[in-house]
């Protein structure tokens, strides 16, 4: 018996965009029914390694019968019961689909030519069938188990699922071909995909065709497509990059070419082959918070074991690794359980880490741009590592890049880079934090460090300050906020500086504490200070305290952010202090420094890109006194 069920809101727009042939690379839908194929033989034979009477010679048959104008996919893999049906056939499982399906239409809408293939990276390679069928049925049976299963859908809105005969365990997809794919029903074009895209699989992918024998007579025979060949045991002459990419892509979900191919051995205390693949694009499902946690797949003399294994790498570079690594000295019956625990498996993570570290920092000091070009696109992963990663931190410490005040707009350096140029008498690393490079580069604090040729560090991205601040020193160098209240410079220098603030605060005590009492309510004090040599003013914050870009942070996350009142610090030099100065010692009642305290404290929040309190209060002052002005004139 059997009941129409619904698909889930995600499932049919994305069956409508399928529908509606959204790729322009019509062949990945044979090429997805195939990978999944395989993964069901993967299940099975790692279940097998603990229950034998389910060991099977593993296959991939595909089935061409023009007359039903239909092509079949089985495998003697490990099944679905009825309820891993609905699941898997029914929904998306990932909770960013919404996300996926709206850039994936948007995409579609600007260029279909060139959308990028989303279909693997996302999980949702099965319904990739209906590109070319008009009604799909998959016949299951789980391993195992005696009942078998029939679903079928013509992808608009429902699906049904009907108790179902199958003599034995395994997976059979069939597609019901539409017109316009009537030519996968040909023994070549079959064979060119699975060559493409599925040479590597290590299961024989066979289909039987017609043929002409040696007189001349129709026969049928039957034919292993693909070579099965591991690749990762093959000399790396042997592979062409095609097989390369194609491999990547199998693993990856990503069909552009990776960034970087690692190949290597180990012996020794473990030893292992690998081959990895640095990604040359930040996966897709990543803009909405859905990670890659099948990245490495694990086989211990060719067995697969799994696909996820999180002891195998650090979780940021699932982002941008992916691979496989073949182990000689692991058990075969090994659980995926006792699995991160395990020394070997630790061992082995630890070679694959340092050598991707390595690549990456030769790629850095021998290919600038190239490197460039992975950090645009994984720069927030490898911050991640540099704040969380406290084994690896220093390696990723040297990987982080950042602009600087002396730069040009662009230009990119490392800590490294940074500190190797300082002068011998600079003694600390600065920096300074902002939403872009226009917002910080004109900020009065900085003014100090141009008139001593000081360079400064842009901390441009918000998650920049947790890593910085995290990092605490670098080069035996303590990184410094030149927006700190008690910064030190060099001690000549800051002998001078210190000398002429005590001299100005000293001439204008009064002055200091009529503003100090002004502002009661929006800083902690008010006081002279040297960091100024062309702006009035600014504001800074004490050592403990949380920057402006942190709090600005904290609210955009949604966690509350302490409100914390800050130092003005004035210029000595500024004829407008001076001014005030003057004008306080001779009318020290007068409205009018009331207002000019008020306008000091706006400005300041002005000139670092902060809201000010009341807009219109400060429109008021600045009116005022313009008309004061004017009038007096």
């Amino acid at each position: 018996m059997s009941r129409h069920m619904q698909f889930k809101a995600e499932v049919k727009e994305l069956l409508n965009m399928m529908i509606n042939s959204i790729y322009s690379n019509r062949e990945i839908f044979l090429r997805e029914l195939i990978a999944n194929a395989a993964d069901a033989l993967d299940k099975r034979r790692f279940l097998a390694l603990t229950r034998p009477e389910l060991a099977s010679e593993g296959e991939i048959r595909i089935t061409a019968d023009e007359g039903a104008c239909t092509l079949a996919i089985s495998d003697n893999g490990i099944g679905m019961t009825k309820e891993e049906l609905v699941e898997n056939l029914g929904t998306i499982a990932h909770s960013g689909s919404r996300g996926f399906l709206a850039e994936l239409k948007k995409a579609q809408e600007e260029n279909p030519a060139t959308a990028p293939e989303l279909i693997g990276q996302f999980g949702v390679g099965f319904y990739a069938a209906f590109m070319a069928a008009d009604k799909v049925s998959v016949l299951t049976k789980k391993a195992g188990e005696d009942q078998a299963y029939l679903w079928e859908s013509e992808g608009v809105d429902t699906f049904t699922v009907t108790e179902a005969e199958k003599d034995a365990a395994g997976t059979t997809v069939t597609l019901h071909l539409k017109d316009d794919f009537k030519n996968y029903l040909e023994y070549w074009t079959v064979s060119s995909v699975v060559r493409k895209y599925s040479d590597f699989i290590e299961y024989p992918i066979r289909m039987a065709h017609k043929t002409k024998d040696k007189d001349g007579k129709d026969v049928i025979e039957d034919d292993t497509l693909n070579t099965m060949k591991a690749i990762w045991l093959r000399p790396e002459s042997e592979v062409t990059e095609d097989e390369y990419k194609s491999f990547y892509s199998h693993l990856s979900g990503d069909y552009e070419a990776p960034l970087k191919r690692i190949v290597f051995s180990a012996e020794g205390a473990s030893e292992f082959k690998a081959l990895l693949f640095l990604a040359a694009k930040l996966p897709f499902q990543y803009q909405f918070g859905v990670r890659n946690k099948k990245t490495l797949s694990l086989y211990v003399k060719r067995v697969f074991i799994t696909d996820e294994c999180p002891g195998l790498l650090p979780d940021y570079m699932n982002g941008f690794v992916s691979g496989v690594v073949d182990s000689s000295d692991l058990p075969l019956n090994i659980s995926r359980e006792t699995l991160q625990d395990n020394p070997q498996i630790k061992r082995i993570s630890k070679a694959i880490v340092k050598r991707v570290f390595s690549e990456l920092q030769s790629m850095m000091e021998k290919d600038r741009a190239t490197y460039e070009k992975f950090y645009a696109e994984f720069s927030r992963l490898i911050k991640e590592g540099a704040y969380s990663d406290w084994e690896n931190r220093e390696k990723l410490q040297n990987l982080l890049l950042f602009e600087t005040m002396n730069g040009e707009p662009g230009k990119l350096v490392s800590l490294k880079e940074y500190s190797d140029a300082m002068p011998p008498t600079q003694k600390a690393i600065y920096f300074i934090t902002g939403e872009n490079r226009a917002a910080v580069e004109h900020s009065p604090q900085l003014e100090l460090f141009r008139q001593q040729k000081l360079d400064v560090l842009f901390l441009l991205d918000p998650v920049d300050e947790f890593v910085i601040n995290g990092i605490g020193k670098y080069a035996e160098k303590d990184i410094v906020s030149v927006a700190k209240s008690d910064l030190k410079l060099d001690e000549p220098v800051q002998k001078e500086l210190e000398k002429k603030t005590k001299e100005a605060a000293e001439q204008n005590k009064s002055l200091l504490e009529f503003l100090k009492k002004t502002l009661e309510n929006q800083v902690k004090d008010v006081r002279f200070s040297a960091r100024l040599t062309e702006s009035v003013c600014c504001l800074v914050g004490d050592e403990a305290d949380p920057s402006v870009n942190m709090q600005r942070l904290m609210k955009a996350m949604k966690q509350e952010a302490p409100e914390v009142k800050r130092i003005l610090e004035l210029n000595p030099d500024s004829p407008l202090i001076q001014a005030m100065a003057k004008k306080y010692e001779a009318e020290p009642g007068s409205a009018v420094l009331t207002d000019y305290a008020a306008m000091l404290y706006d400005q300041a929040l002005l000139c670092e890109g902060s809201e000010l309190p009341d807009p219109a209060a400060f429109a008021r002052r600045t009116a005022k006194l313009m008309t004061d002005g004017l009038t007096k004139n």
